[in-house]
């Protein structure tokens, strides 16, 4: 009877998230944290803790093809994975390499026309894992509509300590000159790359950190962050909620605080030059919400009265 009960107020508050929700973020990348404390709260091995979290990974595809999300980025083994004993390695891989399979020949990834991409210091997974990604890349490369990072041997240090030894290299041999470095530089020498800027990193399991992932596309990107407490094979549809609704509000609040900065600009200026005011109002207007942008035209209809006639 509970059980029951408490489905009932989960879809409730389910419906009730989701009327809360706008147009949502567009990239969301996830930290799969708890596998292996999962399986060891229920008596189980790691491996079958991870099992379950890829159950967990069919129903967030799910959930993003509902939101209109159109890109996910899973941090699905780490290069710090690498120090883990061989027994738990050897499964996990095992896991990865069926997933990946299973993925490229899946009827619902090529109805969806999900790209399924592999990122991060791939040439140091196992050459079954490597096969696999090449076979799922090869069979869903061309679907544009959503794409799947799966990031694996990936470091977000490593990252861009290779991309800036890579600099340092082209730059000594004559390949590039000091002036040209510029951020276009830097992210063409990233491992291979999500095709968005990150807007909501989530992370599973309790902690409360992100662990070198996607330092430029994220981090870069000032992205929100949700930090949950349930293990990845426990991750809900509420908790998947909650993290757009997260997103939601800081993206409010930065708009909020863009807008007023634009409308004391257009003033200040307005107050020396007003030909000038107009020019950086319209500048300004494009970068900005709706809603914005017309708070910023009302400013500037009142910085300049004739223009309304």
């Amino acid at each position: 009877m509970r059980t029951w009960v408490q489905q009932g107020v989960n879809r409730a508050y389910e419906r009730l998230l989701h009327r809360e929700i706008g147009d949502g973020p567009t990239h969301v990348a996830i930290i799969q944290d708890g596998n292996r404390r999962y399986a060891r709260n229920r008596g189980d091995d790691a491996p079958d803790g991870h099992r379950a979290g890829a159950q967990t990974t069919e129903h967030v595809l799910d959930w993003c093809e509902e939101l209109g999300i159109e890109e996910l980025t899973l941090y699905a083994f780490s290069t710090e994975n690498f120090n883990r004993p061989e027994h738990e390695l050897e499964p996990l891989f095992d896991l990865i390499e069926d997933k990946l399979y299973e993925f490229a020949d899946a009827e619902r990834v090529h109805a969806n026309e999900v790209c399924v991409r592999a990122i991060g210091d791939i040439g140091r997974l196992p050459e079954r894992v490597t096969d696999a990604i090449d076979y799922a890349e090869e069979q869903t490369g061309h679907y544009e509509r959503f794409r799947l990072n799966i990031a694996l041997a990936y470091g977000g240090r490593n990252e861009l300590l290779r991309a800036a030894r890579d600099v340092v290299t082209a730059v000594q041999s004559g390949e590039l000159a000091l002036e040209d470095v510029d951020d276009a530089e830097v992210e063409r020498r990233l491992y291979r790359q999500p095709v968005r800027d990150v807007d909501l990193i989530i992370r599973t399991g309790g902690d409360e950190r992100t662990s070198n992932f996607l330092p430029w596309h994220a981090n870069g990107n000032e992205a929100a962050v949700y930090f949950c407490a349930p293990y990845w094979p426990e991750f809900s549809k509420v908790d998947f909620l909650r993290g757009i609704r997260t997103y939601e509000s800081r993206e409010a609040s930065w708009q909020r605080t863009r807008t007023e900065r634009a409308v004391a600009l257009v003033r200040a200026v307005a107050s020396v030059e007003l030909e000038e005011a107009l020019t950086v109002g319209a500048r300004l207007r494009d970068q900005l919400s709706n809603r914005g942008a017309e708070e910023l035209s009302a400013e500037l209809e009142r910085q300049n009265p004739d223009s309304a006639d």
